[in-house]
């Protein structure tokens, strides 16, 4: 049958009530509501406290009661407790009570919830003591007065009782020691103050556990054992600095170290009933002395892997400790350098000077530092610097010393040399001054001769542009003569004028290095064989001429007809300065200017040349005319023999193509002239063949753009007799919108240098990307650098120097526009007259040309940040993937973190050499291809680069997709 346990409660004459862990009322019976004048619905869920206030002696009683039942899990008696409550009218009232706490457990055994049985004593109190002041004869209560009386004492003792245990639980608990105490063979743990609590993990259950169960870990680790070999013996045990493992609540387990005593706990006949556990946590001790022999050993570690020798002294002084290259360099073993000994090793010029001071720093307590010799195992002697701290314990005091010796034989080498030197400082000086003269004196002249050059090339523009006028209208006329006409003569006359007119402006653009040249691989050996017969006509009879030639001549890249006309003025002086009559020596050898020998010369770059030398055996030259000798205009011949033009054009052409020239004379010991011309590895090159054939005009349109009047003039009248119709435009602004209006045209004639918001170069390439296939033709008598740069003519452009004769350019049309004829199968259809093309089209149609560089990963190196982002725009607008870096070593960290299938690197970057970037990427990457952004012709050293070549700044887009796309470059040369 089943039994209504609520129901039952309900009909007790007793009353009952349950807390929760917190002490909130839970439920009570009929009887608890009619004792203490409440319904339920004014108690249930507050704390106790809260719906029944009480102070002092009842509150204590009261919480006690409480807190034993938690702590031990068994039942706890109030025999009599006074606890005031509030009556019906609200009034508080004394009353007394006699009370049960029973722990209801939950499935884990912990305290879940606690029933209270109470009974109200009040009316029983009272009378008992009534009838105690009535002097009643003791056990005269008759209803039971004197057992409440007696229960009243018992509670009272145990309140007291309780008092004095929460002192003594309050002192037990803080002190800072471990403390614990197990009874019975189980040890079973009955006290552990919050020290012990803390190491073992508060998150655990400890009091009234065997020390197995709450501790299982320890019990593995023999603590256990080691409490029943004392609880049988009964015989202390002390133990220092064990070890053990205590597990946490969430994670490894915790290393820690203690001292204690197992101290055995005697019963009334003298046998073992408990353990006394005493101890002291010492893990912070064992750590801080680990971690001190660590780091002791570190230091000796450290002392003996240091190239310097390290010693250690006590404090008055004496070695107690030296490393390994003490004893290495000494000779010495074990004490025989310890203690006062180290004396002996010092020299005996130094050690009445520095043992005073050891003495001092030793009674000061300071930083020791001398300078002195000490011996070597083989008997001699080097200086050391020798220094020593002073480490100090907690007072102060100096525990010991730590000192370091450095060897300073080199320092005290260096200081005697420049004691040395400073004694001839006034003599050095002096050579000093001279050599920065010198080179101030050579700076000053390369300044002069390029202010010069500055001019004369400007000079030289206007020149040629009234020579061009003069020429095409003398030409003109002359056409319009009739066979034997008188005036035919004269004019012949006059075109011979402007032709040596012109020959002036070519020798003042080659001296200010403005000249457009064309250079080539040339084998000088060569060259010289085949303008042989020039030479030795020039040279007459009288003079000799021997030509050497080294075996294994490297080629150089030079403009071959300016090298012809620079060798042949040489040649000339030196038969005017032998008098006709002689040797002269032409010579040709390999060689190599280092570094340091370039630092002493002016504008030279440290690398490979081929040298020719040109030595006569004449007259002579004095100092002050050697330093004349390139000046334009000056000359050492007499009146109406020279124009003082040809040793400036010779100095100039060599810097414009790269090279330096060196001119070594003295009166009447002859001349050598020696020029130095840059190495190149390209094959030999064959000289480009110009059309000799019969002057034939066509016709064609061609469109000129002069901003000269007069040439624009004269030029259009040379075409038009050509046959040739011609669209005029005075600028390129006005060309570019002839070109963009869509007039038909077959040829674009243009001059370089004009003035207006567009160049003629971006004119014609604007022009070009409108009607891909059409020939452009420059005409300029000074292009400065809008078509030719580091002195050579761009990469596939056509120039025509003024001034130019009729014939001239009527080759030169010829052959730009058969050319355009045989290639225009494979060139675009010519659009039709209209409005330009979009820009989008327009660069639809680039990218599917040769500068299409989809999916081509290329890594740009450059410093300069709006060259960098230039030359990024240019190739992402070519479909490139392109990664920039700033400096070389973010290049190569790019490079590690993926590949490239280009690298675009400039030579001077701030953090290294972009050759040196170029070798390391190739080490990693040995197919990679590298273009080197330069704004020279050669990168000296990248020979032994396959996949190298140059692309010379400044360079257009077309110029640089062209480099990019190139499958297989040509070996890094001055191309």
């Amino acid at each position: 049958m089943s039994v209504d346990v609520s129901a039952i409660f309900e009909t007790v004459p007793s009353a009952y009530m349950l807390l929760d862990r917190e002490l909130r009322f839970v439920w009570g019976n009929r009887k608890y509501w009619e004792v203490t004048g409440r319904q339920p619905d004014q108690v249930l869920g507050r704390v106790v406290t809260e719906a029944f206030p009480a102070e002092g002696e009842a509150a204590r009683m009261l919480n006690a009661s409480f807190e034993r039942v938690f702590e031990t899990g068994r039942a706890d008696h109030l025999p009599l407790i006074p606890y005031p409550i509030a009556g019906p009218d609200g009034r508080i009232e004394q009353r007394y009570w006699s009370a049960t706490h029973t722990p209801i457990l939950d499935a884990e055994g912990r305290v879940e919830y606690v029933l209270q049985n109470t009974h109200d004593v009040t009316d029983l109190y009272m009378k008992a003591h009534r009838d105690d002041a009535a002097d009643m004869p003791s056990g005269a209560t008759g209803d039971g007065g004197d057992v409440l009386l007696r229960a009243e004492t018992v509670a009272q003792q145990n309140l007291e009782l309780g008092l004095a245990t929460r002192f003594f639980e309050t002192v037990f608990d803080q002190a800072p020691s471990i403390i614990a105490i197990h009874s019975g063979p189980d040890h079973v743990i009955r006290l552990a103050n919050r020290e012990y609590r803390r190491i073992a993990g508060t998150h655990r259950k400890l009091i009234g556990r065997p020390a197995a169960e709450a501790l299982p870990e320890l019990h593995e680790q023999g603590f256990v054992q080691l409490l029943d070999e004392v609880y049988d013996s009964g015989e202390a045990v002390t133990m220092h600095g064990v070890q053990a493992f205590v597990q946490t609540e969430s994670g490894p387990a915790s290393e820690i170290h203690v001292d204690f005593v197992y101290q055995p706990l005697a019963g009334p006949h003298g046998k073992t009933v408990g353990i006394l556990v005493q101890g002291h946590d010492v893990t912070a001790q064992k750590r801080a002395e680990a971690e001190l022999r660590a780091a002791e050993e570190r230091f000796r570690t450290m002392a003996q892997t240091m190239p310097s020798h390290v010693w250690t002294a006590r404090p008055d002084g004496g070695l107690d400790w030296v490393s390994d290259q003490v004893y290495d360099y000494t000779g010495t073993r074990g004490d025989e350098i310890l203690g006062h000994n180290w004396g002996h090793a010092v020299h005996p010029e130094d050690i009445g000077r520095v043992a005073p001071i050891w003495a001092a720093a030793i009674e000061r307590g300071s930083t020791y530092e001398a300078e002195f010799r000490l011996r070597d195992a083989a008997g001699g002697y080097r200086w050391f610097l020798v220094r020593a701290v002073p480490v100090r314990d907690a007072e102060g005091r100096v525990a010991q010393w730590i000192g370091t010796n450095a060897d300073i034989e080199g320092r005290k080498a260096t200081e005697a040399a420049l004691a040395e030197l400073n004694a001839t400082l006034e003599e050095r000086v002096e050579s000093r001054n001279r050599a920065l003269e010198e080179i101030n004196a050579t700076l000053r002249q390369s300044q002069k001769m390029e202010a010069i050059g500055n001019l004369a090339g400007g000079v030289a523009h206007d020149f040629n542009n009234l020579l061009q006028a003069i020429t095409g209208s003398l030409q003109l006329a002359q056409r319009e003569l009739p066979d034997g006409a008188p005036a035919a003569w004269r004019i012949e006359q006059a075109m011979g004028a402007v032709e040596r007119g012109a020959t002036l402006a070519a020798q003042l653009l080659a001296f200010g290095r403005r000249q457009p040249l064309e250079p080539r691989a040339v084998d000088l050996g060569r060259m010289i064989g085949d303008i042989d017969p020039i030479l030795r006509s020039a040279m007459g009879e009288g003079v000799r001429i021997e030509t050497r030639v080294a075996r294994g001549l490297w080629n150089t890249l030079v403009d071959a007809t300016n090298l012809e006309n620079a060798l042949l003025n040489l040649v000339v002086n030196a038969r005017d300065a032998m008098e006709g009559q002689g040797r002269l020596v032409i010579d040709m050898v390999n060689t190599e200017i280092d570094a340091r020998t370039a630092r002493s010369m002016t504008d030279v770059v440290p690398g490979e040349y081929v040298r020719l030398s040109v030595v006569d055996e004449g007259s002579g030259m004095a100092p002050e005319v050697i330093e004349k000798i390139f000046e334009p205009f000056f000359t050492t011949k007499p009146e109406g023999r020279g124009t003082g033009l040809g040793m400036a054009m010779v100095y100039g052409f060599v810097k414009q193509s790269g090279g330096h020239v060196t001119i070594e004379s003295a009166p009447g010991q002859g001349t050598a002239v020696r020029i130095y011309l840059p190495r190149s590895l390209r094959s030999e090159e064959p000289a480009a063949q110009r059309s000799a054939g019969p002057v034939v005009g066509g016709d064609e349109t061609v469109l000129l753009v002069e901003d000269d009047d007069d040439v624009r003039l004269v030029a259009g009248e040379m075409l038009r007799h050509l046959g040739y119709a011609v669209i005029e435009a005075e600028d390129a602004d006005a060309g570019l919108a002839v070109i963009e209006a869509g007039h038909d045209f077959d040829l674009l004639l243009t001059d370089v240098v004009m003035p207006g918001r567009l160049t003629s170069r971006e004119m014609a390439e604007r022009a070009q990307a409108l009607r891909p296939g059409l020939p452009v033709l420059f005409a300029s008598g000074y292009s400065r650098d809008a078509i030719v740069h580091d002195g050579r003519l761009d990469e596939g452009i056509q120039l025509l120097s003024k001034p130019y004769r009729r014939e001239t350019l009527a080759r030169r049309l010829r052959e730009l526009l058969d050319g355009a004829e045989r290639a225009e199968p494979q060139a675009a259809p010519r659009p039709a007259p209209g409005p330009p093309p979009p820009a989008d089209a327009e660069a639809d149609a680039a990218a599917s040309g040769p500068g299409d560089l989809t999916g081509l990963r290329v890594l740009v190196c450059e410093d300069d940040t709006f060259i960098r982002l230039d030359l990024v725009e240019m190739l992402t607008a070519a479909g490139a993937e392109v990664r920039e870096a700033a400096t070389g070593a973010q290049a190569l960290a790019l490079l590690q973190e993926a590949p490239a299938d280009r690298l675009l690197v400039d030579v001077g970057l701030p953090d290294c050499s972009g050759l040196d970037v170029a070798r390391e990427a190739v080490a990693r990457q040995p197919d990679l291809p590298v273009i080197f952004a330069t704004g020279r012709d050669k990168v000296p050293g990248a020979e032994d680069l396959p996949q190298a070549r140059v692309l010379t700044k400044p360079f257009g887009q077309a110029a640089l997709l062209k480099a990019v796309t190139r499958g297989h470059p040509a070996r890094a040369t001055a191309e």
